[in-house]
């Protein structure tokens, strides 16, 4: 028996449970492309219905989705207590929200950016695919690096 053998496989998640992950969670990893360069900002979301909205300012975020390029958003979760940790990945396109509706403009209430000064928008991501994974934690006892010969040269 190898230890490939004894890692677990990760759990794929369906899109309901993708979806209920994400309301117990507030903050993501927004990537964007910027100057042909992918980039991540993190921003404090909230789920409405099946999409994700956000509050941003001007400045290269609003830029870059401005530009209508696709988006990915990623949240995840560690809970060391009872030994798992989840990830979830929302892509598709981030378009302005109009706060014409009620039920956007509760959600846009709710949201609490770190930085609460000038996010005068409300985005919101217009999901394409919504994947996600569970993990059963590996306990750090069993945590193994193999040595390269630098590495143990600079050890013995």
């Amino acid at each position: 028996m190898n230890s490939k053998d004894m890692i677990p496989a990760a759990e794929v998640l369906d899109a309901q449970e993708c979806w209920r992950l994400l309301r117990e969670a507030s903050v993501g990893r927004l990537a964007v492309i910027v100057d042909d360069h992918p980039d991540v900002f993190p921003v404090n979301y909230k789920v409405d219905n099946e999409s994700l909205v956000f509050r941003t300012g001007t400045g290269t975020k609003q830029q870059a989705l401005d530009a209508g390029i696709p988006v990915a958003l990623e949240a995840d979760r560690v809970s060391a207590e009872f030994g798992v940790a989840w990830s979830v990945v929302v892509k598709g396109r981030a378009v302005r929200a109009t706060s014409t509706d009620q039920a956007i403009d509760a959600v846009g209430r709710a949201l609490f950016p770190w930085q609460g000064i000038g996010k005068d928008y409300l985005v919101r991501i217009e999901p394409d695919s919504v994947t996600g994974r569970r993990f059963t934690l590996t306990p750090t006892t069993q945590w193994t690096t193999p040595l390269d010969d630098a590495t143990r040269a600079g050890i013995e």
